[in-house]
């Protein structure tokens, strides 16, 4: 009930006085929604596989780019009334031709959808293009075994996201992220279903571990092998050697403790939770020192750290892989 009344009472100021959302009062409901959550039914993923019988459906990036530039004129979408059909074209095709420097935006929730948006630009750029312009033209479209049919709130919104860094002049991204964020729900979301104002860096937003999985399994027919939770660390006695056997053989997404991850000293909240998507490109370790490098906010990062601070601050890891077979 205390969780309830603080959540209500936050989104209550922000929409009457108009507030900016109080980073640390966000990261505290986080904190207390997931453990009442946790406690309810514990939610833990180890080692968990998501399959169906489909192949992963591939494309190139040449293949995207033809299809763009065969579109030609676009009329004004009805249904997307603040995103400019020409700006909408050239972020799609920006997307297509330089994947790694699709962002997330300043101060969001956005991140794991912006993982995700890895994840189909690298494998299948033309089923991302084909979805977008369906979306725009429509109103709604299918991806893998979903149905989009986005809220009222959503379609208003996508364009008119200010503030948030190069995801102002990027309204194909805005939609794309608020469009995602509307259709999957965790137990994140139970209490701030609908969008409103300042929702994308609310729990509205927010992306618990199993609702990432379930969305890049739906969506993109990946094999995913899981390791990990929301609360407890996955338990891995050779982590450096799990995670090099894996990117060997796919995409590793790692769900990471964001705060330790950057080190933000500033932050009035410093809790021990796992807020964040990352991808792994490449690890290697030295006199125990492990240096990753890593996508994720449009750009790449190296980092060096201690097996014991990786281990720290990793709650996650999913391991995804194309199925060029039917598999069961």
């Amino acid at each position: 009930m205390i969780i309830v009344v603080l959540f209500f009472m936050h989104n209550t100021m922000i929409k009457k006085f108009r507030l900016f959302p109080l980073k640390w009062l966000n990261s505290l409901l986080r904190y207390a929604i997931i453990l009442f959550c946790f406690c309810i039914p514990v939610q833990r993923i180890e080692a968990a596989v998501y399959t169906n019988a489909d192949t992963t459906p591939l494309s190139t990036r040449k293949m995207a780019i033809d299809y763009m530039n065969n579109i030609g004129t676009v009329p004004q979408s009805t249904w997307w009334p603040a995103v400019q059909p020409a700006l909408f074209i050239q972020n799609i095709k920006n997307n297509i031709l330089h994947p790694l420097r699709i962002y997330a935006g300043a101060g969001t929730d956005f991140c794991s959808y912006s993982a995700f948006s890895y994840l189909i630009l690298k494998d299948n750029p033309l089923g991302y293009a084909r979805f977008m312009m369906a979306i725009y033209v429509d109103g709604n479209a299918v991806m893998g075994k979903v149905e989009f049919n986005p809220s009222k709130g959503v379609r208003k919104a996508a364009g008119m996201l200010r503030f948030k860094g190069r995801l102002d002049i990027s309204p194909a991204d805005q939609l794309w992220f608020l469009v995602l964020a509307d259709e999957f729900k965790g137990y994140l979301n139970m209490f701030d279903r609908n969008y409103h104002a300042g929702g994308e860096s609310n729990l509205w937003a927010s992306t618990n571990y199993a609702k990432f999985n379930r969305m890049v399994g739906r969506l993109l027919n990946y094999r995913i092998e899981s390791k990990g939770s929301d609360l407890v660390r996955p338990i891995i006695p050779d982590l450096y050697g799990y995670l090099a056997e894996r990117l060997k053989t796919g995409i590793v997404v790692l769900f990471v403790n964001n705060s330790f991850l950057y080190k933000k000293n500033h932050t009035l909240l410093k809790l021990g939770l796992p807020t964040h998507f990352i991808i792994l490109q490449d690890l290697s370790i030295a006199d125990n020192i492990i240096t990753i490098t890593y996508w994720d906010y449009g750009c790449k990062t190296r980092r060096q750290m201690t097996p014991r601070f990786l281990s720290k601050i990793l709650f996650g890891v999913s391991h995804c892989t194309i199925k060029t077979n039917h598999e069961n």
